[in-house]
């Protein structure tokens, strides 16, 4: 799948992100607690996902293009360093989604609901929290989540909108990838991506580009195979490649990587249209194992054999024979086509606030009219700053710190400061105030040092 969270899932299997007001706010009190309510017996009665399903969304919706811009994030921060921050990040991002959906189990039993969207759970969070004074936030708490998402994917859109002109540009050019490149060539071709987008991104029905997606999961494993294989041709000795080099391209790597294992928007859907959703660990553990299985490789050996000349996406470094031009032709391709997914999402929570503006008789017009907007923005702002890697690092950085580890932390901490308590010594307490404080140190460092990156675009 090409899609940053790969949205194909929000799309066919749950709303959770269209439907707001579901559980309007004078709801959100406790109920009666002596019979525990059950919350997977009174969803919605619809074909559910088993166990292996499950693990199968959850890793599709790491599968886009941060894979594609991993290698140059190992490039910014050292072989080894990288390699092994990766593991760690991946565990610790496993434990934040851990964390969410076990927020979500406890609220639907306590507030006797079947199921719950993030934003749901944000705002829930608050509503029923022990602390007076914070409940009044609790809207803007949920408010707070859905920009986050919005500014997430329609941040992704402008990373695949740079990655399919730099692919069409390297294809056209017919020359190997190089950091050395025509910034203001690169733009024109962004540019002339602008009405081929538009048109695709009107269709509103979006089944049929579905089984692009699919297509774009096989191809994602050839990529993978093919980084290895070429990278080990053209691979220095791997003593002279640098372990670690320096604090900003460590800051800017990790929002890379948070851009890249980040699966937060996902999970509760996942969750949500489990048939067993006690198996949720089991779920989180497996997805991630699997993720790192397909990321590793091409950070790795991606740097490794492209060195430090290395650019994203990783097919711009294969050589110009005709297999390697096959590929990389078939990569844009998917990414165009897979374009509209990532988008959907966004605009559909965008269009849920805004639509209230205007006469539903007029909707048609004004959702295309809107759609249009967003994509004219979205060209603009790749156009500013065409540079891939300090995109997704921003992203990261920016919005998956918020969305993937400080609000998890915060919505944890305020349900469980009552029951079951902070624990012996307040551990519960400490653990997530050092949720919240690397959340923090992420958004600040890793969001000045990408943006530094991403301003000598323009300067």
């Amino acid at each position: 799948m090409l899609t940053k969270d790969n949205t194909t899932f929000y799309i066919f299997q749950s709303k959770n992100y269209v439907d707001h007001g579901d559980l309007p706010t004078s709801k959100y009190h406790s109920k009666n607690e002596q019979k525990e309510y059950d919350f997977v017996a009174n969803r919605v009665v619809r074909k559910r996902n088993n166990l292996f399903e499950a693990v199968g969304h959850f890793v599709k919706s790491c599968l886009g293009g941060g894979i594609l811009g991993i290698h140059e994030a190992f490039m910014k921060c050292g072989l080894w360093t990288a390699l092994f921050v990766s593991i760690i990040f991946g565990i610790y991002i496993s434990y934040c989604l851990h964390m969410l959906v076990s927020a979500a189990q406890k609220l639907c039993k306590q507030l006797h609901v079947p199921e719950m969207s993030y934003p749901d759970v944000a705002e829930a969070s608050l509503e029923v929290c022990p602390f007076p004074s914070l409940r009044r936030y609790s809207k803007w708490f949920r408010y707070a989540v859905d920009l986050t998402i919005i500014i997430d994917l329609f941040g992704a859109s402008c990373v695949y909108q740079i990655m399919i002109a730099k692919t069409i540009m390297e294809v056209v050019d017919n020359r190997e990838g190089s950091n050395e490149l025509d910034l203001g060539r690169l733009r024109l071709y962004i540019l002339a991506l602008l009405i081929p987008i538009l048109i695709l991104c009107m269709i509103r029905s979006l089944k049929y580009l579905a089984p692009f997606s699919i297509i774009g999961d096989i191809f994602i494993v050839i990529c993978v195979i093919a980084t290895v294989v070429y990278g080990l041709r053209s691979a220095p000795p791997i003593s002279t490649v640098p372990g670690w080099k320096d604090a900003v391209g460590f800051f800017e790597f990790c929002g890379i990587v948070v851009f890249s294992l980040e699966a937060i928007a996902v999970i509760l859907p996942i969750e949500n249209n489990m048939k067993n959703p006690k198996q949720y660990p089991a779920v989180i553990a497996c997805g991630m194992f699997t993720v790192l299985l397909f990321l590793l490789p091409i950070g790795f050996f991606g740097y490794w054999g492209f060195g430090e000349n290395c650019v994203t996406p990783v097919t711009l470094n294969f050589p110009n024979d005709v297999f390697p031009t096959v590929i990389k032709s078939l990569i844009g391709v998917m990414i165009f086509l897979t374009f509209a997914l990532n988008f959907w999402v966004p605009f559909n929570l965008v269009w849920h606030y805004i639509s209230k503006r205007h006469d539903p008789k007029k909707h048609w017009i004004w959702e295309r009219v809107y759609r249009a907007i967003f994509i004219v923005l979205i060209t603009i702002i790749s156009i500013v700053f065409p540079n891939i890697g300090n995109f997704m690092g921003l992203l990261g950085a920016f919005a998956l710190s918020n969305m993937g580890f400080i609000f998890p932390a915060i919505i944890d901490l305020v349900i469980v400061w009552e029951r079951p308590g902070l624990g012996k010594w307040r551990w519960r307490l400490w653990r997530n105030i050092a949720i919240i404080f690397v959340g923090i140190l992420l958004f600040f460092a890793g969001t000045y040092s990408n943006l530094k990156g991403l301003l000598t675009t323009i300067l």
